[in-house]
């Protein structure tokens, strides 16, 4: 009696996981039995991962009369064999099968056929005993096999006893000489372990059986299997080049049963060579960093191997599907690992956040000086005539514009993320509106000494005061439903930058960003149509000619602003607005400021009220 063969077929399943061989041949006698095996066997195979790459039936019996039509009838299988990528065979049979199939691998190099190199997976039903005539033939086909044998040492004809004992036997309960308790089921089959025996061909046309593992089939799931790879003795095919004395020759179980020396020998002589694990796949595997891609009308134990997209990898072998990383990691170079994303953000200690920091330093100073020079010659003529009190709000403006440059450089925070973009915004508008009052008041004071002009009422501190105010406080407006609606807040941007987690101030609401963007163009646009306009009027020191200069360059700079503000990504996106707002500034307090200046310190002689009444009725 032997145990129930399902246990048999689920140690086959865990024998071909733990070898990873998922690519096999099935051989199974032509019967009713073999029918039934391959009946139950292929859904069991299927559902675990595994694949037949043939079937192929055996004949029962044959005789000596019978052997050159049956070899010729089963050529073709014999070829299918050998097919290369299934190393594995699993066969279920009896001796008479065993004793075909030797016929068959007899009479293989008489007609030039290879040799097969195979695993041949077996089931207890087998024995390698030969009969007569085959005793002088070559069994080396099968040196390497595995097969499940029952773990005990029952004596001799205790089989057939239990046999004819009452399906009673399911109350018995025993340990057998082996040590493992034997008891049977509801069904009256026999519930034990088996060694998974390892099956050895020495060259003498001997046969040794080495135990290099067991089943115990009543063990939880996953663990009904326990092996010593380094114990079994694979085919001569599949080992490397010669090496004598590579193969573990400490093999206790091998020395019990033929005597160490002996076997030692044996192997050094036979089987002296560097052992190579069988593969027995219908693929080579997917490495990480790829996936398996399904082949159309191909089982699917074969794929092909897919390249992981782009931000996704794989860090198995044979992975179904890639993943992707969490978010504070990203792929490495060939998408087989999560690596942790750098925060960055415009810092001081960079170059690029030095070299703009030093610059709104300069401007600021700059700016500074130029206030100072305006407030020590504030009785001069140049400055009397183009309005203290605008250019003192100009010149305040401008100084800010520079400072607030310093709000985008270092690690965003909540408080600075909501001064960023609003600070600007104001800034720059009373900037804006200033030089619109400038240029307004340049008009007006024109048509005002027009004779019978009517205009003289409006030209005075009223009226630039209240473009000033008007104009800065519509822009005050919008930042302030912008606070309120949709605020900037400080963000983590995982996705812009491979490999970086960007620490920026979110606008929060990108349609009023632009829309405070869009209200200073306007502003900016009105101010250059108007002092072009007025570029050429007969006014005393006027500054039409250069606010137009000054506001073409502001105009040209916050233009091309916006398409290379979109096309960056992170600290730099941050870096293009500094220098926006640096050369827009600047371009202002050089265009402006710069020719007074020059008169001021290096021109007093045209500083006083004779040039300035000379130069105005040269104009006139």
């Amino acid at each position: 009696m032997v145990p129930n063969e399902a246990h048999q077929h689920k140690g086959v399943v865990r024998l071909l996981q733990h070898f990873r061989w998922i690519w096999i041949g099935l051989l199974a006698v032509d019967d009713d039995k073999g029918d039934k095996f391959l009946q139950t066997v292929v859904p069991i195979l299927s559902q675990n991962g595994i694949c037949s790459a043939f079937i192929i039936r055996i004949p029962k019996r044959a005789y000596v009369d019978e052997l050159i039509d049956l070899f010729l009838q089963q050529r073709e299988n014999y070829e299918i064999l050998m097919e290369r990528k299934a190393n594995v065979l699993f066969v279920y049979g009896e001796n008479p099968s065993f004793q075909v199939l030797r016929v068959l691998v007899f009479l293989a190099p008489f007609l030039e056929l290879p040799p097969l190199g195979k695993v041949w997976i077996i089931t207890s039903h087998w024995d390698f005993a030969s009969l007569s005539v085959q005793k002088i033939w070559d069994i080396q086909t099968f040196h390497g096999s595995i097969s499940f044998t029952v773990h005990s040492k029952q004596p001799l004809g205790f089989q057939k006893f239990i046999q004819m004992v009452h399906n009673s036997l399911k109350h018995i309960l025993f340990n057998n000489s082996a040590g493992d308790t034997v008891h049977f089921d509801d069904n009256g089959e026999l519930i034990a372990g088996f060694d998974v025996t390892n099956w050895v061909m020495l060259p003498n046309g001997s046969v040794v059986r080495v135990t290099v593992g067991k089943l115990e089939p009543q063990a939880p799931p996953g663990k009904e299997l326990s092996i010593n790879d380094h114990q079994i003795v694979w085919h001569k095919s599949f080992n490397q080049d010669k090496f004598p004395g590579t193969y573990n020759l400490n093999n206790p179980l091998v020395a019990d049963q033929m005597g160490s020396i002996y076997i030692s020998l044996m192997f050094i002589i036979s089987f002296g060579s560097v052992q190579v694990l069988p593969l027995s796949v219908c693929n080579d595997n997917c490495y990480p960093g790829y996936s398996r891609k399904k082949n159309e009308g191909e089982k699917f134990c074969c794929y092909d191997c897919a390249p992981c997209p782009k931000g996704m990898i794989s860090d198995y072998k044979d992975m179904d599907a890639c993943a992707n990383c969490p978010e504070d990691r990203y792929p490495n170079k060939e998408q087989t690992l999560c690596i942790p994303r750098v925060e960055t953000f415009l810092s001081y200690k960079e170059e690029l956040g030095a070299i703009l920091a030093t610059l709104a330093f300069s401007f600021s100073f700059l700016t500074t000086l130029v206030l100072g020079i305006f407030m020590k010659h504030k009785d001069s003529a140049i400055v009397k005539a183009n309005n203290q009190t605008l250019t003192y709000i100009l010149l305040v403006s401008l100084l800010l514009s520079f400072l607030c440059s310093f709000l985008f450089i270092g690690q965003p925070g909540k408080v600075i993320c909501l001064f960023q973009q609003i600070a600007f915004g104001i800034i720059f508008s009373v900037a804006l509106s200033s030089i619109l009052a400038k240029t307004i008041t340049v008009v007006l004071a024109f048509i005002a000494t027009k004779p019978g002009g009517r205009m003289r009422k409006w030209v005075g501190k009223k009226l630039t005061n209240s473009i000033v105010f008007s104009c800065s406080f519509i822009q005050a407006g919008l930042c302030t439903f912008w606070l309120s609606t949709s605020p900037p807040f400080p963000d983590r941007d995982m996705h812009s930058v491979n490999g970086e987690i960007i620490l920026e101030c979110n606008e929060g609401s990108a349609t009023m960003f632009y829309c405070v963007l869009g209200y200073m163009g306007f502003l900016a646009i009105v101010s250059f149509i108007v002092a072009f306009l007025a570029r050429k009027l007969p006014d005393s020191f006027n500054e039409a000619k250069f606010i137009t200069f000054s506001m073409l360059v502001f105009c040209s700079v916050w233009l091309s602003f916006v398409p290379t503000y979109l096309s960056t990504k992170g600290k730099y996106m941050v870096a293009v607005e500094i220098f926006s707002i640096l050369s827009s500034s600047a371009g202002l307090l050089v265009c402006i400021f710069l020719p007074k200046c020059f008169i001021i310190l290096l021109k007093p002689e045209m500083n006083n009220k004779e040039q300035i009444m000379t130069r105005k009725g040269e104009q006139i």
